[in-house]
């Protein structure tokens, strides 16, 4: 029985959740103080900052696959120690490098282990977890990193107050220390057997597996919400707008309080594939009218109204993230083979990797430049998205020894 309705069970889920939270804390200080300390402190100028994060990126989506893969064939326990053990010296190198090479190389190795510590996470859980609870498990995971997305993005505040050198390099040192916790407290976590390959059988089968990859990509084409929140959505407001210049935050605000106190009631009504292609549905559905509240604030309105219809935009927009992240875990979970869960979870977990590579662009380019009718356009690409997920995980279960309602049948 739940002893707190934040938290789950005492156990492995429960040193997995602190180890998640500890990530966050040191995600949230790193989002928040990355640009101007890669400037300031290290020394790059934006357009350096800018290549190396896209490439290190691009290279943590494609190791995701083969970590994943390595998380199967040695036990995911020991392959998240070790990818929170090279995050945490990546994150301690970039206190000492003062040159875009030496800078790319620590990016790489940081974009590459969190890509990989991620995929190791979600095998290690699916591995602990019976198949009916690890939805609802990983929900209380998401409530519990926004609340360390949001300590450690305090955090990276305070550095940016004092805005010193010595303020920057102490929130960089927090931020690695949280990765050293993380693996502490992943080795307290029971391990799980290792999984042998089949003689004869490709070594990454997922890149195979053509309806999962459609579902990655649909899930990717999702997740685009993302870059709303945290880029095109303050943007829209400073230059489209009549809010005030505080409305930026009250995204990031109900975003951040909404996923904390709503996530895991939102994914228990998740319960088989068919609920989760459901809740997909609605995401689209819930995105699509907070796209249209956007849209309706370059209307010219006070200030105040502004305001308030901009955190009903931010409140639909928090309830598609929520309804989206229940289905795909479900999704992304079940349809994944039992002995392939750490390559299957890291081709699906390159979603955000494609999100951040190609969302800013995309959305600058449409939302910005067409105003009203882009973000209507944003919001149709939302909602037709989400009703292709229901056709192709019934292709997907067709091709497994699964159903939609969660069933076992005979591929």
């Amino acid at each position: 029985m739940m002893t707190n309705k934040f938290l789950p069970p005492a156990g492995a889920p429960r040193d997995l959740a602190m180890a998640q939270l500890a990530n966050a804390v040191g995600d949230g200080a790193f989002v928040v103080t990355s640009a101007l300390f890669f400037t300031r402190v290290v020394g790059l100028s934006e357009a350096q900052v800018g290549l190396g994060l896209t490439i290190a990126w691009l290279v943590g989506f494609l190791a995701g696959v083969p970590l994943g893969n390595l998380a199967d064939r040695k036990g995911p326990r020991m392959v998240a120690i070790l990818l929170a053990l090279s995050t945490a010296v990546s994150v301690s190198a970039f206190l000492f490098v003062r040159s875009f090479p030496l800078f790319l190389l620590a990016a790489i190795a940081y974009a590459c282990s969190q890509t990989g510590l991620t995929a190791a996470r979600q095998a290690l859980l699916a591995g602990l977890i019976a198949p009916a609870e690890r939805t609802k498990i990983r929900a209380f995971l998401q409530a519990t990193v926004n609340g360390g997305l949001a300590v450690g993005a305090l955090l990276g505040g305070i550095a940016l107050r004092f805005d010193t050198e010595a303020a920057y390099l102490v929130v960089f040192a927090v931020d690695a220390l949280s990765f050293l916790i993380a693996a502490a407290l992943i080795r307290r976590v029971p391990s799980i057997a290792a999984t042998v390959r089949v003689q004869g059988e490709p070594r990454l089968a997922v890149l195979r597996d053509r309806p999962y990859a459609v579902l990655a990509l649909l899930n990717s084409i999702m997740l685009l919400f993302m870059p709303l929140i945290s880029l095109i959505g303050p943007l829209w407001i400073v230059t489209r707008t009549d809010a005030p210049s505080w409305a930026v935050a009250s995204l990031m605000i109900v975003n951040t309080l909404g996923v904390m106190v709503f996530q895991v009631r939102v994914a228990r009504k998740v319960r088989d594939l068919r609920t989760a292609t459901k809740s997909i549905r609605y995401a689209g559905i819930a995105m699509l009218a907070a796209c249209g509240v956007f849209a309706f604030t370059a209307m010219k309105l006070h200030p105040a109204v502004a305001a308030g219809v901009l955190v009903v935009a931010a409140a639909l927009l928090t309830l598609g993230e929520m309804k989206l992240a229940s289905g795909a875990w479900e999704i992304s979970f079940g349809l994944a083979p039992a002995d392939k869960q750490g390559q299957y979870q890291g081709f699906f977990g390159s979603g955000p990797a494609i999100a951040r590579m190609l969302g800013p662009a995309l959305l600058t380019t449409v939302v910005l430049g067409w105003g009203p009718i882009g973000w209507i356009i944003v919001g149709a690409l939302f909602v037709g998205t989400s009703v292709l997920t229901g056709p192709a995980v019934k292709w997907a279960a067709r091709t497994r020894a699964v159903s939609v309602d969660g069933s076992a049948v005979v591929a």
